[in-house]
C-alpha cells in the first residue's frame, strides 16, 4: 500500500489581528533535511519573530518520526499545533513551517494555539500531493542474462534498479512494489538464469 506525500513545496498566509503567519509545506525523507529546510527558512526570514515547524516521516497511519519545536514562542503553542493538523491530514514525509511576523498585538496561548493550527491547516488544505509507492529491496544474483530480464520486469511493475554489480556472476537491487512482491518472488523462484536473492535486511 502507498499513501499520500506532497508533489512540491506550497505555501499559504494568514493573517491574525496584524500579525503575519507564512506557512510553508515541503516534502522531506529525513529530519536532517527537515533541518536543513528550516535553516533555509531562518535565513530567508531573518527579520522573522519566530520560525516554528513540525514534521512526520512514513505512512501517516503510523509514522516512524516525527519533531516540532516552538521557536521561541510560549511551550505547546506552535509545534504541537502545527503536528496535530499534520497527525489529520493523512499525508506523509511533510514538513512544515510557520513564519510569524509581529503585529503589535499579543495572541495569548490560546491566541496562538488557533493560529498556528489554522496556519497548518491553510497550507495542508490545498498542498499538491501524490502517491508514493511503498517499495521492497531485494537483491538478486544470478548470470549476466538475468540483468536484462530483471530489467524487462521491473519496466513492466514499475520497480526501479538502482545498482548493478559486475562481478563473476551479476548482482542487480531493486526496489520492488510492495503490493506486487508476492508475485515477483514466485517470478524469481521459476527464472532459471537466477541463483540466488535476498531481501537486504536478511543479509
Amino acid at each position: 500500500m502507498g499513501y499520500a506525500v506532497p508533489a512540491r513545496p506550497h505555501e499559504a498566509e494568514i493573517e491574525v489581528k496584524k500579525s503575519r503567519f507564512l506557512a510553508f509545506a515541503h516534502p522531506v525523507e529525513s529530519r536532517e533535511q527537515a533541518m536543513a529546510i528550516v535553516a533555509d527558512y531562518k535565513a530567508a526570514y531573518p527579520d522573522a519573530r519566530h520560525h516554528c515547524w513540525a514534521y512526520q516521516l512514513g505512512d501517516p497511519a503510523c509514522p516512524y518520526n516525527a519533531g516540532m519545536d516552538d521557536d521561541g514562542e510560549p511551550s505547546g503553542t506552535a509545534g504541537k499545533p502545527i503536528l496535530n493538523v499534520l497527525s489529520h491530514k493523512d499525508v506523509g514525509d511533510v514538513l512544515v513551517v510557520v513564519v510569524r511576523y509581529f503585529g503589535g498585538v499579543k495572541l495569548g496561548a490560546g491566541g496562538l494555539t488557533r493560529a498556528y493550527a489554522q496556519s497548518a491547516q491553510a497550507v495542508m488544505e490545498t498542498l499538491p500531493v501524490i502517491e508514493k509507492i511503498a517499495r521492497l529491496a531485494v537483491q538478486v544474483t544470478g548470470d549476466f542474462a538475468c540483468e536484462q530480464w530483471l530489467r524487462h520486469q521491473a519496466a513492466l511493475f514499475d520497480a526501479e534498479v538502482a545498482a548493478v554489480d559486475y562481478g563473476q556472476k551479476v548482482c542487480v537491487t531493486l526496489y520492488w512494489p510492495e503490493a506486487q512482491w508476492p508475485e515477483f518472488q514466485a517470478m524469481l523462484e521459476a527464472q532459471a538464469s537466477i541463483e540466488s536473492w535476498k531481501r537486504p535486511q536478511e543479509a
